[in-house]
């Protein structure tokens, strides 16, 4: 079957969607680091708590991300700007560099993230030319400040509408919300 769009215009249409920014970090099973940035991470499950994200089939950082292996989800801040550019290169050398981040444990820790999700891989399912990550999140860590977020191939921050109420959608979840 033919579309009707090439591969750019299906990504400059998904590029529509705003989202915010994280930094998936791992081990792979020779022991080494990984890390990669992701806009592709979506909450899927409060009761088990779940998550997903994306990666390329093609990553040589697949095989840190087997089932029931660790991984950890960096929910960046408008400062990370630069922590995102560095973690969405192709290079191996990605934690050679003077960044603030912990070893130990694995997987490792990035500092500042608003928010950090430590998970266990509870299913990877193909997705075309990419792979669904299914995470049970094990501990959550919340910081502060303002999300990085991206749009149309740039970065930005986000701030609430003057006078916009915050809307619970979790709290109304079993009252008609969804």
């Amino acid at each position: 079957m033919s579309n009707a769009f090439t591969q750019r215009q299906l990504r400059d249409a998904f590029g529509e969607f705003a989202t915010g920014v994280t930094v998936v970090t791992a081990v792979r099973p020779d022991g080494e680091p990984v890390g990669v940035t992701a806009n592709s991470f979506s909450s899927v499950s409060l009761e088990p708590p779940l998550l997903l994200w994306c990666l390329a089939s093609s990553s040589s950082s697949v095989p840190a991300f087997a089932p029931g292996a660790s991984f950890s989800v960096h929910v960046l801040s408008h400062e990370q700007r630069e922590l995102a550019l560095h973690f969405a290169r192709r290079t191996a050398e990605k934690f050679e560099v003077d960044l603030h981040w912990r070893a130990n444990p694995h997987p490792p820790h990035l500092d500042g993230a608003l928010c950090r999700f430590d998970c266990r891989v509870h299913a990877v399912h193909p997705g075309g030319d990419h792979v669904v990550i299914l995470g049970e999140v094990l501990v959550l860590t919340r910081g502060a400040g303002h999300p990085l977020a991206f749009h149309a191939g740039r970065f930005g921050q986000f701030s609430a509408d003057r006078g916009s109420p915050k809307v619970d959608v979790w709290d109304g979840a079993n009252d008609g919300w969804f």
